[in-house]
């Protein structure tokens, strides 16, 4: 088998495919992954036959981390979806260029590549979308995960995955531009995303763990609950000043927002977080990433600022962690058993806060809007209920028990296997 994996966003959406990946490559598979240029590092090395790596998203990337830390917030960033047009309109064209590359027996493609689903179709194999949330299968258990934590009951919890569709409406224009050069015919803009043009289920693989989203009971059979995808950064070299900072007291709490790289409300973010440390008497380790954080002086005694560090190293060293709850952070926050405050800013976010704290693994999120005037008592409760640290340790062995990449491998052998079975019966 040779599978095509097509992601793009920010570091927390291309390391679980990086992971996938690499352990198709270690089961005897051939894997070519299109991801941004400034992700190379993710590629993985170490199987049989090496990922190969074809450049895809670059250009969107470089304008993404320039332009968030100049914007104020989610609404600015709608404004910028203009100047993304023709970035976007390149990462189809070197997506399509992978899979001439690849020719592929199966793709696997995360929604924000938005060619996946009409490559596969193009080439005449299967498409398997795929994100670590349960954004697409609808369900009568919960609604579409924009809503957060929100129950509209069985009927409305279902009706809301209609927004699914959005993508098609917002992007239809360009897509059916694509598939007219693919010489596919056109599609309506709010075409079902679930279904194949010639009506069958489309698969999807959702990389997430059922002890933190339990699988609804109505799901289909083309949705498959995995398990988390995680990438090993065992080689990762921490530098001095990081692990003398960890050695030199209590393990501290880390603080970090990621992505969410709104600017201009970088230096009161900062400022909260000192004060609420300080208040609190806790150790701390602040992440700024995109510029969500303004650094401020490193080398203290109780606060180390830092620009980042891989999760999986930095999370099993410290105390609890706050961060904005994309779906990567939340999963590694809790693989690591630690007690988690979410701090949402958009999208999926509430969604993971609402989820951490109804597994009992930390108190209820605290919107990024209110972070100046609630972070010092949510931080208090955080460290200091003892039961969202023995909860999280327990979902943390779970977690860490589950063999998420296995079944991913697994599911994707069954989907191209049953397609060759079926190509044969046609002949």
């Amino acid at each position: 088998m040779h599978a095509l994996i097509m992601s793009f966003g920010t570091r927390g959406d291309i390391q679980p495919y990086a992971a996938l990946a690499g352990t198709l490559s270690r089961s005897g598979h051939d894997v070519t992954l299109a991801v941004p240029e400034g992700f190379a590092d993710l590629v993985p090395r170490d199987g049989p036959v090496p990922v190969m790596h074809h450049p895809a998203g670059s250009t969107m990337l470089r304008l993404l981390q320039d332009v968030m830390p100049e914007l104020s917030g989610p609404r600015d960033a709608l404004r910028t979806l203009g100047i993304m047009n023709s970035a976007m309109r390149e990462l189809n064209a070197e997506c399509w260029a992978a899979a001439q590359a690849a020719r592929p027996d199966v793709v696997v493609h995360h929604p924000k590549t938005l060619a996946g689903a009409h490559i596969a179709e193009a080439l005449g194999v299967p498409g398997v979308l795929s994100l670590p949330l349960p954004f697409y299968t609808p369900t009568r258990e919960h609604p579409m995960p924009f809503f957060g934590g929100a129950s509209f009951g069985g009927w409305g919890n279902r009706a809301s995955y209609v927004l699914n569709r959005m993508g098609g409406a917002m992007y239809g224009g360009m897509i059916n531009d694509f598939r007219r050069r693919l010489g596919l015919g056109r599609l309506r803009r709010l075409s079902d995303p679930l279904r194949n043009p010639d009506g069958s289920p489309v698969h999807i693989l959702y990389p997430y763990s059922r002890h933190v989203v339990p699988v609804p009971g109505d799901y289909p059979s083309s949705a498959h609950v995995t398990g988390y995808w995680f990438l090993d950064n065992s080689d990762w070299q921490p530098p001095t000043m990081l692990t003398d900072f960890l050695a030199a007291g209590e393990p501290p709490v880390y603080v970090g927002f990621g992505s969410m790289g709104f600017g201009k409300g970088a230096d009161q973010r900062r400022d909260a977080i000192l004060a609420a440390l300080k208040t609190r008497g806790l150790r701390g380790i602040v992440a700024t990433g995109w510029g969500g954080i303004t650094p401020g002086r490193s080398g203290t005694d109780d606060v180390l600022f830092i620009e980042g560090a891989p999760h999986d190293w930095l999370f099993e060293r410290v105390a609890a962690v706050v961060h904005h709850g994309g779906a990567g952070s939340t999963a590694a926050g809790l693989r690591a058993g630690k007690p988690t405050l979410v701090v949402p800013f958009l999208g999926d976010q509430p969604f993971w806060g609402a989820r951490v704290h109804a597994i009992g693994a930390g108190p209820a999120p605290l919107p990024a809007r209110h972070l100046a005037a609630g972070l010092t008592d949510r931080l208090g409760d955080l460290v200091g209920t003892d039961s969202y640290a023995a909860r999280a340790a327990e979902v943390g062995t779970a977690i860490r028990a589950e063999e998420g990449l296995g079944a991913g491998v697994r599911v994707l052998e069954q989907i191209t296997s049953m397609t060759t079975a079926e190509d044969r019966t046609a002949r």
